[in-house]
C-alpha cells in the first residue's frame, strides 16, 4: 500500500470512528461543554464526519482530498487553539496536534 493512501486512511478512520464516539459516549459530549463548544459540538462532528468520508472519496478525486484534508487541518488548528487557551497538557493536545499535521502533509502532498 502507498503510504499516502495509508496516512488517508488512518486520518479518516479516525475520525469516523471519533464522530461515532460523540454519539455513544457521554464524555464526548462533557468535552465539549468543558471548552465553552457545548452548542457547536455537533456542528464540529459534523464536520469531522464529512471530512473522514472526504478523505476516503479522495482516494479517487484529488479535488475532495484537498478539500476534505484542508478542512480536518484547518479544523485540527481550532481544536489545538482551544487546547492551548484551556491550559491543557502537551500530553492531552497530542492528539489534535498530531492529527492537525497529518491532514495538513494529506493536503501538502495531494497538491
Amino acid at each position: 500500500m502507498h503510504l499516502l493512501t495509508a496516512l488517508i486512511l488512518i486520518s479518516s478512520l479516525s475520525f469516523l470512528g471519533y464522530g461515532v464516539a460523540y454519539f455513544v459516549s457521554p464524555n464526548m459530549k462533557n468535552e465539549f461543554r468543558r471548552f465553552g463548544l457545548g452548542r457547536v459540538g455537533i456542528v464540529a462532528i459534523i464536520f469531522e464526519l464529512l471530512g473522514a468520508v472526504g478523505l476516503l472519496v479522495g482516494l479517487r478525486s484529488n479535488p475532495v482530498l484537498l478539500f476534505a484534508s484542508g478542512g480536518l487541518a484547518l479544523l485540527m488548528f481550532l481544536g489545538v487553539a482551544v487546547r492551548l487557551k484551556m491550559k491543557d497538557s502537551f500530553l492531552v493536545s497530542l492528539p489534535a496536534l498530531f492529527y492537525m499535521l497529518l491532514n495538513a502533509y494529506i493536503f501538502a502532498k495531494a497538491l
